[in-house]
């Protein structure tokens, strides 16, 4: 079985998550890395733009944000404006779709019912709405858990999902969430009522739905090792699921 290596970054700046992810991902496309990767990891506060974002879905403006700590950046992922922050895992499959299934839609759908697989197992029921990519509960008038921009090279995937563990929603105020008005964001919290969830429970939940969707056999590494390409073959196996 081909398998996904899951590394956890802990907390990381999203400057150095963006330079490793795309470095892991020129890898993967030339094969130094053979296997599929997904990193895991939380951001200090921090705005994205993707490809589409219209300039009046950022409420606050650049000087405010730096202000309070934000910071803001442009990258070449699909979608509009997100918010990334403390309480949030953050998931970077470097996918190699041409192992898998050609087709960026069909991707998309693997990546929100891998999400929705995983907050089943804390008694959450997810869906989808049309129109929209992500991960939302209570139906088409419901609330957004899980955001989802991607982009890929040589059919190799990068930047990917947003999951809203005990994120302080209050940051999605400053824009208008992936360009959506009416939206109302949630987060695994506050669906279950309780003051915090033990993100590191979240972190498996999601590594071993993520693996099960793409039939994948699912592994931890450690960065050190990601980094090491001969590593990858040597590196003590650690099993999850």
């Amino acid at each position: 079985m081909n398998e996904l290596l899951v590394v956890d970054l802990g907390t990381l700046p999203y400057a150095s998550a963006l330079a490793l992810q795309r470095d892991v991902a020129r890898r993967r496309i030339t094969g130094e890395i053979d296997e599929d990767v997904l990193l895991l990891v939380e951001h200090p506060p921090v705005v994205t733009l993707g490809r589409t974002a219209k300039a009046a879905n950022l409420i606050a403006s650049p000087e405010f944000l730096a202000s309070q700590g934000v910071e803001l950046f442009e990258v070449e992922r699909g979608g509009d404006v997100t918010f990334h922050g403390p309480g949030q895992l953050v998931g970077y499959p470097i996918i190699d779709l041409k192992r898998h299934r050609k087709d960026l839609h069909w991707y998309l759908r693997q990546v929100e019912q891998a999400l929705i697989d995983s907050i089943a197992q804390f008694g959450i029921l997810g869906g989808r709405v049309d129109k929209y990519t992500g991960v939302w509960v209570g139906g088409t008038s419901g609330r957004k858990i899980a955001s989802i921009g991607v982009h890929a090279r040589d059919w190799v995937t990068w930047h990917g999902f947003a999951l809203n563990v005990n994120t302080d929603l209050r940051y999605f105020d400053l824009i208008v969430p992936c360009g959506i008005t009416d939206v109302a964001m949630t987060s695994v919290a506050r669906e279950l009522m309780t003051g915090s969830v033990e993100m590191q429970k979240v972190s498996d939940a999601v590594s071993v739905a993520f693996a099960a969707t793409f039939d994948l056999g699912a592994r931890r590494l450690d960065r050190a090792d990601l980094l090491t390409a001969s590593a990858l073959r040597e590196a003590p196996e650690t099993r999850i699921g």
